[in-house]
């Protein structure tokens, strides 16, 4: 039976991003329901809509918390040139992924309700992991414009992912590619090649 509320609307709001977050590493998105959460913090379902609007927003809250984890996971990368950056964080972000599979992958399957807006404050968040790329682009090319470098950047992180995503999901060797980590070495370096001939 749950209990009667013996925490603030924060302590509250804390629970349930810790115990949502439990299920998903441990059950995977699809296992994630209010009422599995309710049971687990010891609170009623009507209790974690007095912290979250509705389900949508808990899984915005939740992926928010991933992409914080992954900014702190790429601020571990060493500072080099920035070719040998850009490798490093494309292998951080592979293990990354590689060990919190179902946290990351949620970032992906969570949508947003059809015609809804991202929020500012979700916005940066996932702007902060595409700066850490960003600014390697600076350094390559520090003549070009910060549209072209962020373009090149996210062009970049999307080819990465997709190499991840195949990889993590069992995919990558449907197309023939069994070293992840070899193929991103390679998409890295040739990319970096052909945008520096373009714009310099």
């Amino acid at each position: 039976m749950a209990r009667r509320s013996e925490h603030s609307l924060e302590e509250i709001k804390e629970m349930v991003l810790k115990a949502a977050e439990n299920i998903v590493i441990e059950e995977g998105y699809s296992a994630l329901t209010v009422r599995k959460i309710a049971l687990e913090i010891g609170y009623t379902v009507g209790s974690i809509y007095m912290v979250f609007d509705n389900m949508a927003d808990l899984g915005l809250h939740i992926k928010g918390r991933t992409l914080d984890d992954i900014a702190v996971h790429l601020d571990d990368v060493d500072d080099a040139a920035a070719e040998q950056c850009i490798e490093a964080l494309a292998r951080a972000y592979l293990l990354y992924a590689n060990r919190n599979f179902n946290r990351w992958r949620m970032i992906f399957e969570h949508r947003l309700p059809e015609q809804a807006e991202v929020p500012d404050w979700y916005q940066a968040k996932i702007d902060q992991v595409f700066k850490k790329m960003e600014t390697q682009f600076a350094r390559l090319a520090p003549q070009c414009d910060e549209t072209q470098r962020k373009r090149a950047a996210r062009a970049l992180w999307g080819g990465i992912h997709g190499i991840c995503e195949l990889s993590l999901t069992g995919k990558l060797d449907l197309v023939g590619v069994h070293n992840v980590e070899e193929s991103v070495v390679l998409l890295v370096r040739n990319f970096i090649r052909g945008w520096v001939a373009e714009v310099c």
